[in-house]
Order: C-alpha cells, then sequence, then structure tokens
C-alpha cells in the first residue's frame, strides 16, 4: 500500500504494529464521543468526516501491482449509512480522521463468547486427559461455575473485539445437559448490552455430543429461540455415528430454517467421511447451499493435492463454507485452493483465554496477516487480498483495482487504521478507556 506516510502493505497487515480503532455508527448513538481528539461535529443524527483516506486503485509497473493508491475524502454519514462520500474539504467542520484509513469493520466468524475467563481471574489451561470426551467431562465440572458471572465475562469479550476492529461475531453457544439453556440466556444479555454498537449471529453448539449426553431436546428447543445456527462437533469421535449426528444436525436445520455450522476437528477417515456426508446431504437439500459452514475442517489440511482439489470443487459447488482459525505448524490448511475453487473462507479467533486455550488476541487483522505468510502471499496484489479474511470478504478494491466500497448507502460500520503506525499513536489511542464504556466507541 501507498500512503502519504509511505506504509506498505506488509506493515499494514501487521496487527501487532497498528493502532485499530472499530467504529458502528447508528441512529441511536450519533451522540457519542468521536475516536478521535477533536469535537464531534453533528446535526441530530448526521456524522461527518474529513481527512479520511480510501483505498483508490493500483499502481502498476510492467503489469504488475507494486502499490496500493489511496486519497484523502470527506464523508458524510446518516442514520447509521454513508450518505456522501465526496472529495476532501480539509476546512470542513467535521470529525478529523487524521489520515486514518477508513475499511468494513471486521468480523470474527468463530468464537465462543459464552464461555470465557476473559474479564475474571486469570486462568491457564489445565492438564488434558482422555481427549475431547476428557474436555467435555471438564467442562460438566466447571460450566455451573462459568455461567455465574457469563454475561459479565461476554461483555469484556466483545469489547475486546471491538478494540481491535471487529463489530460482528458468529458465536458458539454451549446447549448440552449441564447448561441446557442458560449459557444461550446469559449470552443474549450480553449482546442486548452491546447491541447498540456489536452484531453477531449465534449457533447452537452441542459441545458435549449431540447423542453421547443427550442435548437433543435442548437443541430442539433453542433452535426455536433466536439463534442463526445448528452446530456439532466431531460426529464420530463424540457420537461414534457421522450419518445419524448428520441426519439429526440437517433436518433439525431445515424444519426451524437455520443454518449448519459444524466443528470438525478429525482428521483421518472419519473427517473426510462427514466432509463427503454434509456435502451429500446439502447437495439433496439445496436451501441449505450458502447456509452451511464447517468450522476448522483439519482433514482438508492432511489430504494430498489431487484429493485437496478433489473435496474443494465438491465444497465450491455444494456451497458449504469453511470456517478457519488458520492453523499452522504441521497442519496448513489449504486456503488458496479452496478459494480456486469459490469455496467461502472465513475465520474467527475461537477460544481466548478459557479452558481450551490459554492464548488468543481477539484480532482477525492478525489471522489475515498469519494466512498471508502461510501461502507466500507476500506480493501486493495478493496482501491486498488477504484482507478480505478479516472483512468476511468484503475488499475496497475487486480484482481489477476498481473501487467498490465504501459506497453510498452502505452501512457506516467501519475499522479505522493509523497508517503512520507510529507507537505514540498507539498509545494515545489506547489510554482513551472512558470511551469504551460509554458503550458507543471502541478500540
Amino acid at each position: 500500500m501507498k500512503t502519504s506516510n509511505n506504509i506498505s502493505r506488509k506493515d499494514f497487515l501487521k496487527s501487532s504494529a497498528l493502532a485499530m480503532a472499530g467504529l458502528t455508527l447508528s441512529s441511536s448513538m450519533m451522540g457519542a464521543t468521536s475516536i478521535f481528539s477533536d469535537t464531534n461535529f453533528l446535526a441530530k443524527d448526521k456524522l461527518a468526516l474529513k481527512n479520511v483516506r480510501l483505498e483508490t486503485g493500483f499502481e502498476y509497473e510492467e503489469g504488475e501491482v507494486i502499490a496500493t493508491k489511496t486519497d484523502l475524502f470527506y464523508i458524510e454519514i446518516e442514520n447509521g449509512k454513508i450518505t456522501k462520500i465526496s472529495p476532501n474539504q480539509p476546512n470542513a467542520k467535521a470529525i478529523d480522521a487524521k489520515g486514518f484509513l477508513m475499511l468494513p469493520a471486521f468480523k470474527d466468524m468463530h468464537i465462543h463468547l459464552d464461555k470465557t475467563f476473559y474479564g475474571d481471574k486469570w486462568q491457564a489451561v489445565r492438564k488434558r486427559t482422555g481427549g475431547v470426551k476428557g474436555m467435555i467431562a471438564l467442562e460438566q465440572k466447571m460450566m455451573p461455575e462459568l455461567l455465574k458471572n457469563s454475561t459479565f465475562k461476554a461483555e469484556k469479550m466483545i469489547e475486546l473485539l471491538q478494540s481491535k476492529g471487529t463489530s460482528f461475531a458468529r458465536s458458539h453457544v454451549n446447549i448440552e445437559p449441564t447448561s441446557k439453556l442458560q449459557s444461550l440466556k446469559n449470552l443474549q444479555k450480553a449482546l442486548e448490552n452491546k447491541k447498540k454498537t456489536f452484531g453477531a449471529e449465534l449457533v447452537a453448539f452441542p459441545q458435549h455430543g449431540v447423542f453421547y449426553t443427550d442435548s437433543v431436546p435442548y437443541l430442539k428447543e433453542a433452535a426455536k429461540m433466536n439463534i442463526d445456527f445448528i452446530g456439532g462437533v466431531d460426529p464420530f469421535t463424540i457420537d461414534g455415528a457421522i450419518e445419524k449426528t448428520i441426519d439429526f444436525t440437517v433436518q433439525l436445520a431445515l424444519d426451524n430454517n437455520k443454518g449448519i455450522d459444524i466443528h470438525l476437528h478429525e482428521s483421518g477417515d472419519s473427517g473426510l467421511k462427514t466432509v463427503e456426508y454434509l456435502i451429500q446431504k446439502v447437495n439433496e437439500n439445496p436451501s441449505l447451499k450458502g447456509k452451511t459452514y464447517l468450522s476448522h475442517c483439519f482433514v482438508l489440511g492432511k489430504l494430498d493435492k489431487t484429493k485437496q482439489e478433489e473435496m474443494a470443487e465438491k465444497l465450491g459447488n455444494a456451497e458449504v463454507g469453511i470456517v478457519s482459525t488458520i492453523p499452522f505448524g504441521s497442519l496448513i490448511m489449504p486456503i488458496p485452493t479452496l478459494y480456486k475453487h469459490n469455496v467461502k473462507v472465513l475465520t474467527g479467533n475461537d477460544s481466548i483465554v478459557d479452558h481450551w486455550n490459554t492464548f488468543g488476541t481477539g484480532s482477525v487483522l492478525q489471522k489475515a496477516n498469519l494466512m498471508a505468510q502461510l501461502y507466500g502471499q507476500s506480493t501486493e496484489f495478493l496482501l491486498s487480498r488477504s484482507l478480505k479474511l478479516a472483512t468476511a470478504n468484503v475488499l475496497p478494491l475487486d480484482d481489477k483495482g476498481n473501487q467498490q466500497w465504501p459506497k453510498v448507502g452502505d452501512s457506516a460500520d467501519l475499522a479505522f487504521l493509523n497508517a503512520s503506525c507510529s507507537a505514540e499513536a498507539v498509545s494515545r489511542i489506547s489510554n482513551v478507556e472512558s470511551l469504551i464504556h460509554q458503550g458507543n466507541v471502541v478500540y
């Protein structure tokens, strides 16, 4: 990327070096204090910003994209929508965006907001015994205590995501005999408290198995509530029955007009059979196309290249998406191959500081950075395409460098990145804690 501060696309994708601000604007929050130090100039439900940096096109040399051009603009927002985009008006009475790069707000499409230690007393993960079923036994002991303040912790997790530029999440929420529907109800309270600045879709997630702990009655009840997807986890390993578990999940989704999002960690034959059977069921029920996802789906990273191509083509034809947490080490997911076959690929942070994972940053931009490194996407063009992982496939420029975002009428659901990447700017932005607690402006 090429800006007046000469920031490189590589630096742009380094979330650890960027000051990041997520700003969700709606008619109910136009009275919010600006994310910038200047006075917020408002007229009823209108908001004006000057010195807003937008991507405008590619710069080429001998047919190769060598830089991304940007320029400064003046933007008006009303009732949560962009109403005007015009050449910059540096002397206008408006919020000074100070040359920050405006992007679509980020989306975390796989996270567990309902069960975390974040915002509470520090705990690292405990020694694991007994595999996934051992973790289920641990959760059965822990969940009653976790539920006591899970609404508060979910709100703190949301604030963390917002601090990384994320304004929307797909959260899996435990539905099982220990929690019953309480984990869902507690999370819904948190989301209601944050609804002015944060959106979400929910997955009814049988973490303890559909049949292994008889979660069926609770899943059926949850499916009639305000959730969006029916979830699942490792049908063979947990329930010992791929077809029975997938059949139940598919039918429940069909009966209640929901989507499907299944955790699949299994990387052997059972994992491949699960993918193939789910694709078969989606093809038999076309209403599920575009509404069905496999989270993790590690088996794809274990296949040889020929089989990866075959499975990617089948997933693309069935419109079954993959939500990857971008694993690294010995397991590298074939994301470029998935893209080649038009498979929708999303990402998320999954667990953040909970009994599954001691780590987690809350940044999906960091996930995009990791993907770019893992797959050698080091050219300017490929780096620019990597951003779509953080924005759920929304990019400012199309593949030919034509500006496609923002447009008048688009949602004012935005993220701002500091193009200077200076430590001073990072510090200055990080210290305005009072704005976070207003619930309107987040970092």
